[in-house]
């Protein structure tokens, strides 16, 4: 992997961001979920699957990753402006995209509301809704509030380290991420404590959980992007995500022209942990586009 950084500014503040770059041929974006432990380098094993044939970016999110974070009070704006800012600045037209968790939705609706900016969308476990609004059936006044506190110094860190010490990421990653416990193990977790104990990741971390950072505010509002969004896409989750995730999931695969890949195992990091399964699902997928390009350019 070629490791840069992309320097993006958002309200005057000059965000920096880890990127890894791998392969030759048409471009590929890979964006990782949104979540407290998630960054870039979820990707990295279906990066390397996709390398020999494909020119590939995968992007850590303002926010998220595992470097020092800024304290900003993070929204949806600010996430569907980076998209843009990737999608115009630093890999134009990509041949596809592929995008795990709420990043799926983000490229959903920006897919919906722009001239395609993409041959292929590839969805991996898309969610809309953040943890707590999902578990709580909606959302609650005390999650804002959630939010203040953990944004306070002193009082703050000691709440974000409560809910992210070791036994409640493995205890969340059993529950809801991977289908087998002992993934995360050894060096992965420690890659993953790295993660939530990095400077400021308090702050985007809370707005996840609490549904700060949900694009949408509802399971109608998100199957209507998939209805109006102009490319093929593809769909793909695994058979043991929690069930009312793969409710929203399972809605998304009944919209007509939405393509689905419902891998035998996996949870809410398919393409994490079965990473062979999830590129067998996507390489025909992406087949298509380039073959139909090599089509057209031998026509023309």
């Amino acid at each position: 992997m070629d490791t840069r950084t992309l320097d993006w500014n958002w309200r005057g503040k000059t965000i920096r961001l880890g990127a890894d770059s791998s392969g030759a041929g048409p471009k590929v974006l890979l964006l990782p979920a949104l979540s407290s432990i998630s960054t870039r380098r979820e990707m990295h094993p279906l990066q390397e699957r996709l390398a020999p044939r494909y020119s590939t970016l995968s992007v850590d999110w303002p926010g998220f990753g595992d470097a020092a974070r800024p304290q900003v009070a993070w929204t949806p704006d600010a996430y569907a402006a980076f998209l843009a800012f990737l999608l115009t600045s630093v890999m134009a037209r990509p041949h596809a995209i592929i995008a795990a968790g709420h990043a799926a939705t983000y490229v959903l609706q920006h897919a919906a509301g722009t001239p395609p900016a993409t041959a292929r969308l590839v969805l991996i476990a898309p969610t809309w809704r953040g943890p707590l609004p999902t578990m709580m059936r909606g959302d609650r006044p005390f999650f804002e509030r959630l939010c203040r506190l953990v944004d306070r110094r002193g009082l703050g860190p000691l709440i974000y380290r409560l809910n992210v010490n070791r036994f409640m990421v493995r205890h969340m990653g059993a529950g809801h991420v991977y289908a087998d416990a002992a993934f995360l193990n050894g060096e992965r977790l420690r890659q993953k404590l790295d993660v939530v104990r990095a400077p400021g990741a308090r702050f985007a971390s809370v707005r996840f959980v609490t549904g700060r950072l949900d694009p949408l505010a509802s399971r109608d509002a998100f199957l209507d992007l998939a209805r109006r969004a102009a490319v093929p896409i593809l769909l793909v989750y695994g058979a043991e995500t929690p069930p009312r995730s793969r409710a929203e999931m399972e809605a998304l695969a009944a919209v007509g022209g939405v393509r689905t890949a419902r891998l035998p195992q996996g949870k809410l990091a398919v393409h994490e942990e079965f990473p062979d399964a999830t590129f067998d699902a996507i390489d025909p997928f992406l087949a298509e586009a380039a073959a139909a390009a090599r089509g057209s350019s031998l026509s023309a």
